[in-house]
C-alpha cells in the first residue's frame, strides 16, 4: 500500500527479516526491549493468513515473548496486535515493570511517573544482549 508506513518503512531498528515478516527492537528510549514483529505483506488481520502462516507468524511472537521473559525479566509481557492507526498486520511484545513510566496502565496511557535514568540505561544493556539472542534463536523458532 501506498501510504503504509510498515510497508513503506522497518518499523524500528531491524534484528532480523525473513520472506514473510520481520523483527524490530521499537525505538522508544523508556521501553527497552519493546519490540514488534511484523508482517511483511500488507494485511491487515490475523484470519486473512492461512493457518501455515498463521503458526509461522506466532511461533516467531511466542519466541520473542520468551527471550524477552529470559533476557529482560519483565513482571509482565504485553502482547498486542491492534492495526487501528496502521492497519497492517503486526504485533508488539512489550516488557512490563512496576516502574516503567505507564504501569500499569498500557503504555499507550498517560503516565503516571518518571522512569529512573540509571534503570532505564541497566535495561537498554538488556536491550541490546536481547537483540543478538533472537538473532540467534529466529531460525529454531521457525523451523520447529
Amino acid at each position: 500500500m501506498e501510504n503504509c508506513r510498515l510497508c513503506n518503512e522497518v518499523g524500528g531498528s531491524l534484528i532480523w527479516s525473513g520472506d514473510d515478516c520481520r523483527i524490530v527492537a521499537v525505538n522508544d528510549p523508556e521501553l527497552p526491549g519493546f519490540c514488534r514483529v511484523i508482517w511483511q505483506s500488507h494485511t491487515a488481520e490475523m484470519s486473512s493468513l492461512n493457518r501455515s502462516q498463521r503458526n509461522r507468524l506466532m511461533s516467531v511472537v511466542v519466541g520473542v515473548e520468551e527471550a524477552i521473559a529470559d533476557i529482560m525479566q519483565p513482571v509482565k509481557i504485553n502482547l498486542a496486535s491492534l492495526g487501528n492507526q496502521v492497519p497492517h498486520l503486526h504485533w508488539h511484545i512489550i516488557p512490563r515493570y512496576e516502574d516503567d513510566a505507564f504501569f500499569p496502565d498500557s503504555i499507550w496511557s498517560m503516565k503516571r511517573r518518571k522512569a529512573e535514568d540509571n534503570v532505564i540505561r541497566e535495561r537498554q544493556v538488556l536491550a541490546k544482549r536481547l537483540s543478538e539472542v533472537i538473532s540467534s534463536r529466529v531460525n529454531d523458532w521457525i523451523t520447529a
